[in-house]
């Protein structure tokens, strides 16, 4: 069978390159659809990839082929020695989700604590403490990818791509499984299983995730970042400069003058070391899995991340891309499209204000900066990158904190207060606002859930969602998916502002140092952002905190392994409930679900259930520091 030019692939491509070039084309028309699909036959050479048969790579309606993926529909696409058939219950499934997540979170910590005598590392990194080693084991299982460390000063290649990058695909591939299970829970009727875990998690790899990095990559490297496996490179300053160095004693502290403020002493700077490694793999995944662990410490602010405008646009796009995707993807596989496209708009509702509110603080700036000689109307770049200036800063602190993805191209701690906010709200809503691959979209779904109760007690009748009644069961597990996070949040918060968040002792010298960078509002709200950000699996940080300690470590650790598995095990357990339940044909009392009505009640319910849970701490983090900015102006 030929191709749409009419010529066979093999008569013009040399078999080298068949496999360079074919199976990221089919990727890509597998994924993104062109007109017109048709099926295309592999060239002979990779013919025996994929069982020497013809593969429908071409689709006009990609949401219906990604769901046909997931469901095992695309022709000759199948992995052997997984049974499609062998079906789960919710318990099964369960039970199957938190053993491989276990097994991977075992094996980031082993490696990582074995770095120091494991090979492909250059700069000769010393093994993580058991701390840091937990913490970053539990951040990449989980999907948060946060970390206390900096990427390019701790852990060697071996670690960032057999750790940190395979957990980036599996946690991922995690949380769309858990999504499929529970649109097939809608979806059935009178059904015992939904799907199989093994299943679920190898389409999403293989058919969905793995591709589109493939492609990324490629393009982000034609872009600039960097993907190789040199040693750090030393190179000679064309402008030397001088930094000032804290001047310390024979006791190894440092010396202080008579104001009590450290002596320092010019130091020449000549040389400059430039880390190298396979970034540009790791960044495709980060931001396509809703990731967001950066390969390098400032993430993708560091110009070997995101080096270009075009880059920058393509990593942006790339978070959003496929949270917004599934919610078609729900509607095509719930048979109603329409649902799709209500959950859609209820996130673009919320997002879109609150990314022009955040360009608008941004802009306005700090009124402090006029009395230093600053022009006003540059706005606020503190901590933002020039090539990318306050627009492109503020749409990525807001679609990263909406999609739970976590990287950043610009330093959240340095946002105005309520610049700051935006970012720290579309966190503590749940993550919901788009939220990682398929776990923003299931946490979306509780939220509908909840909405359609809402409204069945309002007219006294039993609430019905895609025609299965909503009961007892589905409403605890709800209700538990959208209180567990904040629970974990402010727990935390008010432990840490107690005391152990506030300072630690170094272990070498076993003085006591402040683990804020900033006292008052502004370090509550540090404490704050990071316990939002581990409890919700964000990621992303107000960078003030010191966050490599123990205290720190142990309980953003624990926080993310109870924000991503108590939610899973609920998810499943409503999905199990649904599946086993008849479909009830709307009635005349039925609440329509695919209206604009229905958007304005979800996005209520989204907004006040996060606005009351959190308002009082954003009054003593952001709000307090904006109503100190205005008042000393």
């Amino acid at each position: 069978m030929r191709g749409r030019s009419g010529l066979k692939p093999g008569h013009w491509i040399s078999s080298w390159l068949q496999p360079l070039i074919v199976w990221p084309a089919a990727a890509m028309v597998l994924l993104t659809g062109v007109p017109n699909a048709q099926a295309v036959s592999t060239p002979p050479s990779v013919a025996g990839w994929i069982r020497n048969n013809a593969t429908v790579l071409g689709t006009t309606d990609p949401a219906a082929h990604v769901a046909a993926a997931l469901n095992g529909e695309v022709p000759n696409l199948a992995v052997s020695r997984i049974d499609p058939k062998a079906e789960m219950t919710w318990r099964t499934y369960a039970v199957a989700t938190l053993l491989f997540n276990a097994v991977g979170l075992v094996a980031v910590y082993l490696l990582l604590r074995l770095q120091a005598v494991l090979p492909l590392n250059p700069q000769g990194q010393p093994a993580c403490g058991p701390d840091l080693a937990f913490n970053t084991a539990a951040s990449f299982a989980t999907n948060t990818n946060w970390q206390s460390y900096g990427g390019e000063a701790t852990l060697g290649y071996l670690a960032q791509m057999l750790g940190l990058s395979v957990q980036n695909f599996v946690s991922a591939a995690t949380g769309m499984a858990v999504l499929v299970a529970l649109i097939r829970g809608i979806a059935r009727r009178s059904a015992a299983t939904i799907g199989n875990f093994w299943v679920d998690l190898t389409r999403t790899t293989l058919y969905i995730l793995l591709p589109l990095s493939l492609v990324l990559a490629v393009a982000l490297m034609s872009q600039g970042v960097i993907q190789n496996f040199k040693p750090y490179e030393t190179v000679h300053l064309l402008q030397p400069t001088t930094t000032d160095e804290p001047v310390t004693g024979e006791d190894g502290k440092p010396v202080i003058d008579a104001d009590g403020k450290p002596v320092t002493a010019k130091k020449p700077v000549t040389d400059q070391v430039l880390p190298m490694g396979p970034a540009a793999s790791q960044v495709a995944i980060k931001q396509l899995g809703t990731n967001g662990g950066g390969f390098f410490n400032v993430n993708s602010a560091h110009p070997y991340e995101d080096p270009t405008p075009l880059a920058n646009f393509l990593e942006l796009l790339s978070i959003l891309l496929i949270p917004a995707a599934l919610c078609y993807t729900f509607g095509v596989m719930v048979g109603d499209r329409r649902q799709g496209w209500v959950l859609l708009a209820v996130m673009l509702v919320i997002w879109v204000p609150l990314t022009v509110g955040c360009i608008a603080a941004e802009q306005a700036g700090v009124p402090k900066h006029a009395e230093l000689g600053l022009d006003p109307a540059a706005g606020n770049m503190e901590g933002k990158e020039t090539r990318f200036g306050i627009g492109g800063s503020a749409i990525w602190a807001t679609a990263t904190t909406a999609a739970s993805n976590g990287s950043v191209n610009s330093m959240h701690d340095s946002y105005t207060p309520l610049g700051g906010l935006v970012p720290l709200w579309l966190i503590q809503l749940g993550e919901v606002v788009f939220g990682g691959v398929g776990s923003g979209l299931y946490g979306m779904v509780m939220f509908a859930l909840v909405a359609v109760f809402v409204a069945g007690l309002m007219v006294g009748r039993t609430p019905e969602y895609l025609g299965k009644k909503i009961e007892a069961i589905e409403m605890k597990m709800a209700a538990l998916c959208i209180l567990i996070p904040p629970l974990v949040v402010l727990i935390g918060t008010a432990v840490a502002v107690g005391g152990p968040g506030i300072h630690y002792t170094d272990p070498a010298t076993g003085e006591a140092k402040s683990q804020l960078a900033n006292r008052g509002a502004h370090g509550f709200s540090e404490a704050l952002y990071a316990f939002s950000s581990a409890g919700n699996n964000n990621g992303s940080a107000f960078a003030g905190l010191n966050a490599n300690e123990p205290f720190y470590n142990t309980a953003l650790g624990l926080a993310m392994l109870a924000a991503r598995y108590w939610l899973i095990v609920a998810t499943l357990a409503v999905a199990g409930s649904l599946a086993r339940k008849k479909y009830t044909p709307p009635g005349a009392g039925t609440l329509p679900t695919h209206t604009p009505l229905f958007v304005v009640l979800l996005v209520g319910t989204v907004v006040l259930v996060g606005a009351l849970t959190f308002v009082p701490a954003l009054a003593l983090g952001p709000v307090v520091e904006q109503v100190q900015m205005a008042g000393a102006n």
